[in-house]
């Protein structure tokens, strides 16, 4: 019974993996004889199963789409793909995070141990923004190593690659040497992944964009350190400095905004940059598709702008003041 099952369940496999089979070619895969394989296709049938017989020549069987979903088989690689999309997916639908919890829940359960290790790796926290631009892809490999790390408190060396993707090699101006940090957190915001870490050299916790991080993972063992304020969330989100670089959009400029670095790096679009200037006041470097765009942006964080450049954003602000003066109609 118990091989009647197994065969069962690769068959299944086999029908999802590939639009048509002939009988010969799902009897070789499964190493039985053609009687035995029309048998298991049977006994699929009677789980309800939707699996149509082609007739006429090159004919075979096909699992086709049934009126309500069945039970789905995937491999280790598709299972890890599907538990880390349903983590990082954009949230851009209202009203799936409950039905994406609970199916990320229904596919650990029915995880092999490999794998359910594998995706505690990636167990990661994603916060919220009312602005989602695209991020540059972060690279598997450097995903994989940062993950481990958090998951395994294991020191991590860091490097960091130019806003352009490319390492800096020793000589350059730009070249930093590798730093060791204890790596707590992974983080996704704004279609972004942050790690939050605590430097060792500097004593102090920093925040880095993932996909400029060169890792190399090391086995020294460490402590975990209670996070400022004790809210990841709230400290990513207003910590003036994420390692973020300007996005590359057609329009970027920058303004003076009477509001403290950490309020506007809560609301800032990600990609854009904080800079923290004193108490009340910090400078935000950010890009759109047009100078009109990004004078808008600026007028959504209601305060006092100065200091705006270049030339072109400072007259799209007046095209809008205008624009905006006009729809208010006369002042009462």
């Amino acid at each position: 019974m118990a091989d009647t099952s197994q065969r069962a369940l690769r068959l299944l496999s086999l029908l999802m993996a590939r639009h048509q089979w002939s009988l010969g070619e799902l009897a070789s895969r499964l190493g039985v004889s053609e009687r035995t394989a029309r048998r298991d296709i049977e006994t699929l049938r009677g789980l309800d199963y939707p699996i149509t017989t082609v007739r006429g020549p090159g004919g075979g069987y096909r699992l086709d789409t049934g009126h309500a979903l069945p039970s789905l088989r995937f491999d280790d690689d598709q299972a890890l793909a599907v538990a880390v999309a349903l983590q990082t997916a954009p949230s851009t639908v209202f009203g799936l995070a409950d039905d994406s919890a609970r199916a990320l829940e229904t596919l650990t359960q029915a995880m092999p141990a490999r794998v359910r290790a594998s995706m505690e790796t990636l167990r990661l926290t994603r916060l919220r923004n009312y602005w989602e631009f695209p991020a540059p892809p972060v690279d598997p490999d450097t995903l994989t190593a940062v993950a481990g790390a958090v998951r395994h408190r294991h020191v991590l060396a860091i490097g960091t690659l130019r806003p352009d993707g490319s390492r800096a090699l020793p000589g350059d101006t730009d070249f930093a040497p590798a730093r060791r940090v204890e790596p707590h957190h992974l983080v996704v915001w704004a279609a972004r992944w942050y790690l939050v870490a605590y430097d060792l050299a500097e004593e102090a916790w920093r925040i880095h964009r993932v996909d400029r991080l060169v890792p190399r993972p090391t086995t020294q063992p460490f402590t975990a350190r209670a996070l400022p304020g004790g809210d990841v969330a709230r400290f990513v989100m207003t910590s003036h400095d994420r390692g973020d670089t300007p996005t590359a959009w057609p329009c970027t400029g920058t303004a003076r905004l009477d509001l403290p670095a950490g309020v506007v790096a809560r609301w800032a679009p990600g990609g854009s940059v904080v800079e923290h200037l004193d108490a009340d006041h910090c400078r935000l470097t950010l890009g759109a598709w047009s100078w009109a765009g990004v004078a808008g942006i600026l007028a959504t964080f209601d305060t006092g702008i100065t200091d705006v450049t270049p030339a072109e954003l400072v007259d799209a602000c007046h095209r809008l003041a205008e624009r905006w003066s006009a729809a208010a109609g006369p002042t009462s």
